[in-house]
């Protein structure tokens, strides 16, 4: 490493909207931590469908561009600002960022920060820090799943999918996940029945394993195959529709396809027929700054035990260096890929 390189960081930079080879590579000085705030070493960060939408400008509450993307990162502290635990330093965290992970360091309030355990990998930490959270909170605080229960997960081979079948799986429920028939195989390792999101009657395949109907179905894809997923629910079972993927293109507001999406999952939750219907995003709750805290560091660090006994195992499709951004984008965009592309923003000092 340079000396030069020492007192430096390399950054991505999303302009505007643009393609893929639209991210430009930043460097400027080192940023000293304010009170309250530490300075994060990033070793890993993930490449989610946020910055997908981010660079469509299609994401809902996005900053105005410029700005530098990357919604969560793993890292080690090297400063810390007044008031602030100088016991941090040398430590591994991770932090839900929204924005702001895609660079070498990155200033953090450190009341942001969750323990990582000792001994896991970087990557796999960062492949569970918004995948990991959102797959936790949507299956133990929403959808509650329980032994004995049968669950849909639809995309079960994806970031979030992946991990819902691992967690509904651990907690002693049947799961039924769509994926296309090349991710079968990946399916049923993660204890799942795998069904194909292309067949023609998705539904009629799932009634054929789940006569009586399914007791959650977990949908990112929303759209019009939302109403097949609330018929597939059994009586008290829950729809929780955390995206809208099918509406990723549309023309228009990035708001609108999601405001429709929870107008109609009022409506439903206002039939008198038992079942439930929610829409739920990881920053609910966030105006009330301690308590979200407070449940992301419990949450997320319960799925960062699972991961350090072995009982979770996230996908990792490739670790990418910070540098080689265009071909990280580029891969986790392509479909072509099993689990999430890592970062890795140290590798440009190496």
């Amino acid at each position: 490493m340079s000396e030069q390189s020492a007192e430096q960081v390399l950054e991505v930079v999303l302009p505007g909207v643009v393609e893929p080879e639209g991210f430009r590579l930043r460097r400027r000085e080192r940023p000293t931590p304010g009170p309250g705030q530490a300075l994060v070493r990033v070793e890993a960060s993930g490449v989610s469908f946020a910055e997908k939408q981010m660079r469509k400008g299609k994401y809902f509450d996005q900053p105005p561009f410029p700005f530098v993307p990357g919604y969560d990162l793993v890292g080690t502290v090297a400063s810390v600002g007044a008031g602030v635990d100088p016991g941090l330093v040398g430590g591994r965290f991770a932090a839900l960022t929204k924005t702001g992970g895609w660079t070498s360091h990155a200033v953090v309030d450190a009341a942001d920060l969750v323990p990582v355990p000792a001994g896991v990998d970087v990557a796999e930490a960062a492949a569970l820090v918004v995948n990991g959270v959102t797959a936790w909170q949507l299956a133990h605080g929403f959808a509650e799943v329980r032994a004995g229960q049968t669950v849909l997960v639809l995309g079960a081979n994806g970031g979030v999918g992946s991990l819902l079948v691992q967690l509904a799986v651990l907690a002693g429920a049947r799961v039924i996940g769509t994926a296309s028939a090349r991710h079968h195989d990946a399916v049923r390792a993660l204890g799942a029945i795998p069904v194909d999101y292309r067949d023609a009657d998705v539904p009629g395949k799932v009634r054929e394993l789940a006569p009586d109907g399914v007791d959650a179905v977990f949908d990112h894809v929303g759209g019009p195959g939302l109403v097949d997923s609330y018929r597939l629910l059994a009586r008290r079972g829950a729809l929780i529709a955390y995206g809208s993927a099918s509406t990723k293109d549309e023309p228009g507001s990035a708001m609108l396809p999601v405001l429709k999406l929870v107008v109609r999952l009022l409506w439903w939750n206002a039939l008198p027929n038992g079942r439930r219907a929610t829409f739920f995003n990881v920053w609910a709750g966030k105006r009330n700054r301690a308590r979200f805290r407070a449940r992301l560091a419990r949450d997320l660090g319960s799925v960062f035990a699972l991961l350090a006994d072995g009982s979770l195992s996230p996908r990792i499709a490739a670790r990418v260096p910070l540098e080689r951004v265009v071909d990280a984008v580029r891969l986790a965009e392509s479909g072509a890929v099993t689990g999430k592309v890592i970062l890795l923003p140290q590798r440009w000092t190496e």
